[in-house]
């Protein structure tokens, strides 16, 4: 026993780190996409401040072209004009000679108002030059443009890290360009139902962190996350789309479907969600014998199925439950169920039952009436008895030993034992080498008992009608071995190699009613 503690608990440790390897890988996953959408962003960037820069020398040097032969053509036509205007001042320098020469003559004359009257020393030409103003306004504008705060990159909303979520909420976290400004982010979310049309409505969160909680949300459910940021200038484009799962609901254990026996329990629950789910954990702990349960609680994780063979320690209780586990985190607990290891104990598969078997509340009293009903009427499956009238009880998956009691009357025709889960249900049991049953029958002389193998059975005699008949099956001895049980006497050992795990059989041959004892301690003669 210490052997398999220590065996499951290196299990638990090697799932435990196999969880741990696959989140740092999960992990550094993320950080290389970071760094690539990091250098992919700084490049962009980069690539379009160069392409401003070339725009803006471009623009440039396109106004000093247009304005250096603006000046050119306007310097050609203020020479022209200076020319004109020299021509002219030589011009008028000629006429003021002879106006000077013919003031002279004015002068010498003796009407000295003529002088004043003839002449005019009116100069016509101009010679300053229009300085125009260029126009760079545009140009402006394009350096200012430089200087200005672009709109945010699309945010990388991050997956999902595990035990992110609860039932009803998860916390969503994303990184963004380091060099962008942002005023706020707006997270949009939706679940992710079938036939979800593309554009149905979604709800949004606004939040200045890179991260948000998102509350009110619906158990094991599947939601659609993406984000954008917003700045004076704009909103950037939104993030690629991301799925996040909460909590899934509890399991339900299916207190009907468990079995135990001294040295393990198979317990099996249902998953209670819609979406599946990564895996469960079972938990227990021991209960002691005032009735408190312990302190330490084991855990059985990365369970893939709704089932579990647990082992336990032989004469103890224990408190078993089940959680959900999904990326998002484990689901509370189930309801827990009280396992005793004191004995073998199973419930009756009623989908096995002969339509003519009724069972009692508790499902342990097997009830064969006096009317018998038509073919048409019985409910026939593909695993239920046609023939022999009779049931199986819950596999015990189990090699180990295992013991229980049948409580019969004498007027009961009845044969109880074991069998393959694939014994042929249109036969009798112990009629095949599928089976081992001990049977009853009434004769007007006699009680008789056999028991029955592929057909055969030994010339035996009981002079005792036993009332209570205890059943013990021991695996590794191959033996099946029934007594009855109030005088402790043995009456008859099948010798057996088991090459699969086999069921408790109960049949009847009459109108009647048998009770299993189950889930009792083995007596000391049983297994001598």
């Amino acid at each position: 026993m210490t052997f398999n503690c220590f065996q499951s608990e290196t299990v638990t440790i090697r799932n435990r780190l196999q969880g741990k390897i696959a989140e740092m890988e999960s992990f550094a996953g993320h950080l290389e996409e970071i760094f690539l959408t990091v250098e992919e962003n700084f490049g962009r960037q980069e690539q379009h401040l160069e392409q401003h820069y070339n725009d803006v020398l471009q623009t440039l040097s396109q106004r000093y072209d247009e304005r250096a032969a603006g000046l050119e053509e306007e310097k050609k036509g203020k020479l022209e004009a200076l020319y004109n205007q020299l021509l002219a001042c030589g011009q008028a320098m000629d006429a003021s000679k002879e106006l000077i020469e013919t003031a002279q003559e004015v002068y010498r004359s003796q009407d000295k108002r003529l002088f004043l009257k003839e002449i005019d020393l009116t100069l016509a030409t101009c010679l300053e030059f229009n300085t125009p103003l260029a126009d760079l306004s545009d140009v402006k504008t394009m350096m200012d443009s430089i200087n200005v705060v672009p709109a945010p990159s699309a945010p990388v909303i991050n997956p999902q890290m595990p035990n992110s979520a609860t039932q009803t909420s998860l916390r969503v976290c994303w990184s963004l360009f380091s060099d962008d400004t942002v005023e706020y982010y707006e997270l949009y979310y939706r679940p992710v139902l079938e036939d979800m049309p593309a554009d149905s409505t979604f709800s949004t969160v606004k939040v200045k962190e890179t991260h948000c909680t998102v509350t009110d949300l619906l158990p094991n459910a599947q939601y659609e996350l993406w984000v954008t940021a917003t700045n004076t200038t704009g909103i950037s484009p939104a993030s690629e789309k991301a799925l996040y799962m909460t909590v899934p609901s509890p399991p339900v254990i299916k207190q009907r479907e468990c079995t135990s026996c001294p040295e393990a329990a198979l317990i099996r629950w249902e998953s209670g969600n819609t979406n599946p789910v990564d895996s469960y954990t079972v938990e227990l702990s021991e209960m002691g014998t005032d009735g408190t349960e312990s302190s330490v609680t084991e855990s059985i994780v990365a369970v893939p199925t709704c089932q579990c063979l647990i082992q336990l320690q032989t004469g103890r209780r224990y408190l078993i439950s089940v959680r959900a586990v999904n990326i998002g985190g484990p689901s509370v607990r189930s309801e827990a169920i009280t396992v005793s290891t004191t004995g073998t104990f199973f419930y009756l598969l009623e989908d096995s039952a002969h339509p003519c078997l009724s069972f009692s509340e508790d499902g342990f009293t097997i009830f064969y009436g006096d009317e018998e009903l038509p073919i048409s009427a019985m409910a026939l499956g593909d695993n239920t008895f046609t023939r022999c009238v009779a049931v199986l009880g819950d596999l015990i998956p189990v090699r180990g030993r295992h013991y229980w009691e049948v409580e019969v009357d004498d007027g009961t025709e009845f044969r109880i034992g074991v069998a393959y889960e694939d014994t042929g249900r249109n036969s009798y049991l112990g009629a095949n080498n599928t089976s081992w049953c001990m049977r009853h029958i009434l004769t007007p002389s006699r009680h008789k008992y056999e028991f029955l193998h592929n057909g055969w059975s030994p010339d035996l005699r009981i002079t005792v009608n036993p009332v209570r008949i205890g059943v013990a099956l021991d695996y590794e001895r191959g033996t099946l071995s029934f007594f009855n049980v109030d005088l402790e006497q043995h009456l008859h050992t099948f010798h057996c190699h088991f090459g699969n795990y086999v069921h408790p059989c109960f049949g009847m041959d009459n109108p009647g009613a048998l009770t299993v004892h189950n889930g009792i301690e083995a007596p000391e003669y049983t297994f001598i």
